[in-house]
Parts: structure tokens; sequence; C-alpha cells
């Protein structure tokens, strides 16, 4: 693309924090949003000196999943560049994953005794009981094939399958909504008939085996996918960036795009201390924060207030490294009130010295509307950042 031609190597330094599913709607007793709700003096204090917008990561009335979210975010257009969320989970946990190799990330449920989901999430079991209950399914032989088994976090696991002629163009088994039955894998062409067939076998020695294990006793597969090849960062941006994250699918997709890794537990500080650590040795950072978006998920309003109010608690950390550019925003609106992603556009915060600084203001939806940003494509955050670094030249004569 024609930006490339423009990008100017310069030691500055970008961060992009993310916190996941930021963008909320308004309580109905408050008239407040998650975000407007929660004491955010050092935000606020950032967003009086930067400039302040809302953007869409797929486009208006799109309900993004989080891989859409944070390739728009980072410059990569989601909606050609289509990568399915089981791929990035494997390459997160580092599965060597071969050519060929079909990946699908996992729930494990809980089904009633008409196999109707009654929880999609099996109560969010404990990481141990996750990876007791991965070992309980790996033993699983499948005809024509294999399929590996590695444990994410709570609920979650990847599948990665092996076989020959293996295509990952199949339906997902997880319906998305409580109530229904999980649905049986089907393939979307004909060369992907054999990947629809093995999984539909695990599937059906999953619910066996896991029969005696309430509250996760079925699973859920989606996101089948194979390797993308996509160009880097460094080579769009000549951008040498670190992912630090908790979570291993955004580690898996900082990998396809090029980045350094590093894994952090759930607690916040830890995240902020291995920014901290890296940060003489990259110019480009992204700090991924996740629990705000599984709050919204399970309809946490207070919960989600909290952990917006935790980032802020730790954003002196971030601004005493003094980097040329930060960026706050999510990669979609997860609001409490709707349990889950929803179409509307994210609250975003661009900090540097060549801001026009907005004045007094509290960060959040309606700031955001206001501000001189405006309601711009997500997949134009990257090259305004780079902008602010001063890592564009001039276009045309």
């Amino acid at each position: 693309m024609f930006l490339s031609s423009l990008v100017q190597a310069t030691p500055s330094k970008i961060v992009f924090l993310i916190i996941d599913g930021l963008g909320g709607l308004p309580h109905p007793k408050s008239g407040r949003t998650e975000l407007e709700t929660a004491h955010t003096p050092n935000l606020d204090s950032l967003a009086a000196q930067g400039s302040l917008g809302l953007t869409q990561p797929v486009g208006p009335g799109i309900t993004p999943g989080s891989a859409p979210g944070h390739l728009a975010l980072f410059g990569y257009d989601p909606v050609e560049l289509d990568i399915g969320r089981g791929v990035m989970e494997a390459l997160g946990v580092d599965f060597p994953m071969l050519k060929g190799d079909v990946a699908a990330r996992g729930n494990f449920c809980t089904v009633d005794d008409q196999g109707l989901i009654s929880d999609r999430r099996a109560g969010r079991i404990a990481t141990e009981k996750n990876i007791e209950l991965c070992q309980l399914l790996s033993p699983i032989s499948l005809k024509g094939g294999e399929v590996y088994i590695k444990p994410l976090k709570e609920h979650r696991f990847v599948a990665v399958f092996r076989g020959h002629g293996l295509m990952g163009e199949v339906s997902d088994s997880d319906p998305q909504k409580a109530g229904l039955p999980p649905l049986p894998v089907t393939s979307l062409s004909t060369q992907s008939e054999a990947t629809a067939r093995l999984a539909n076998a695990f599937i059906a020695q999953a619910r066996a085996k896991l029969a005696a294990h309430s509250p996760a006793n079925m699973v859920l597969l989606r996101g089948f996918s194979q390797l993308p090849i996509i160009p880097s960062l460094k080579e769009r941006f000549q951008l040498h960036g670190v992912a630090i994250a908790s979570y291993p699918m955004y580690r898996g997709l900082a990998k396809l795009m090029g980045l350094e890794t590093i894994a952090c537990g759930s607690d916040m500080a830890e995240a902020f201390d291995s920014l901290a650590s890296a940060f003489s040795n990259h110019n480009f950072f992204f700090l991924h924060i996740k629990e705000a978006d599984l709050a919204g998920e399970d309809g946490d309003f207070d919960l989600k207030v909290k952990t917006i109010e935790e980032v802020d608690r730790h954003l002196p950390r971030l601004t005493a490294l003094k980097p040329e550019v930060i960026v706050v925003t999510g990669d979609h609106s997860t609001p409490a009130v709707l349990k889950g992603h929803s179409w509307h556009p994210v609250p975003l915060l661009m900090s540097s010295a060549w801001c026009r600084p907005q004045g007094e203001v509290k960060f959040g939806e309606a700031a955001c509307a206001r501000g001189e940003l405006g309601l711009l494509p997500a997949t134009q955050v990257m090259p305004l950042a780079m902008a602010h670094a001063l890592k564009l030249g001039k276009y045309g004569a």
C-alpha cells in the first residue's frame, strides 16, 4: 500500500494500550457508560492534552470479534484479511503448526439433559480444571487424522487437526448463544469435507468422555483456520514491536504480525512491569488488557468500571516512560447491558506532543463523540499514530 512508501524510520516510540471491550452503553439508572462512570483522573488528564474520537472496527452496524477488531487497529483490513481464531490461539501457546493443519478455538461448555447449551463457558472453570480435562481428551484417536488438544485459560482450549488434504472452510459448532444444541460441523467447500468429518468425530468422543464432568460436559468449536501469510508490521511500518498479553490469542495474533511476545498473568501490575522492562529495546508496544471485556460479557457493569479504574491507576507508570505517542482504545465495544460484543463505535484517545489539546474533559463516549478525530475507521488509527510519531513523510509534491 502507498502508506508504506511514506514510512520513515525514527527512534520515536508508540504504545497501544488496548482495553478489550472498552466501549459501553449507559446504565439504565445512571445514564452513564462504564467508562463515563469510572473514576479516571489519569486518563482524563491525558485526554485533556490529547485528541479524542470514536472508531468503527469493521463498519456501521457490524459487531466484530476480537481478531478483526485488533487487525483493524494495527492497520490491516479486517474484511480482506479474515483470520480465524483457532490459528491465533494455537500460535499463542507456541503450538508448532504445520502447513495444512487446521486449528479451532474450543470452549468447554455445559449442556442439559436435553442436550441444550445452558452455559457456553462452563461457569468459567478454573484453568487447572481445564488442564485436567484436556489431558482426558488428548488420547482421542481419529480415523484419517490426528487431533492435538492444548489448554488455554479458564474454559478455553485449542484443537489442532492434522491429516491429508485438510482445509479450514468449515462451520462452527458453537451457536454463540445458550438454549440451543451444539451444531454439527459442516464443510463449506468440497475440499473441507475431511476436516468436518474429523471435527465431528472428535466432538462425539469428547461428549462421551466429558459426560460425568459437569459443568464442563461438552465442547464447542469455532474459528477453524490455517496459517495465513501476512506482511509484518516491520515490513509495512518499520516497527520493531512487542506484545504484552495474558491471553494466548492476542499473543498469537501478534506473532502473525511479526511482533515479539511477552506472556503475563492476570495481574495488571505484571503487564505494566513487562512494558517497562521491554521499553528500551523496541519502538512499538501493544499492551492488552482483557478483563474489561470479560466483565462486559458477564453483564457485570460494576466490575467493568473497576477494571477501567485499575488501568487508570497504573497509567502513570506508562506515561513516566515518555513514549512519543500513546493510543488508548479498545478492539470493540462490550456493553455490560448487552452481555456481549456490540456494533457501537469505540472510544479513542491519541496522545502526543502534536495534538490539539481538548481542554478539561471526562474521557468517555460522549466526549469522544465530540472530539476532533470524529468517527473514523479503526484502520486509520495506525496511520494517525505513525504521523504523531513523525514516522510518515509527505505525500506528493
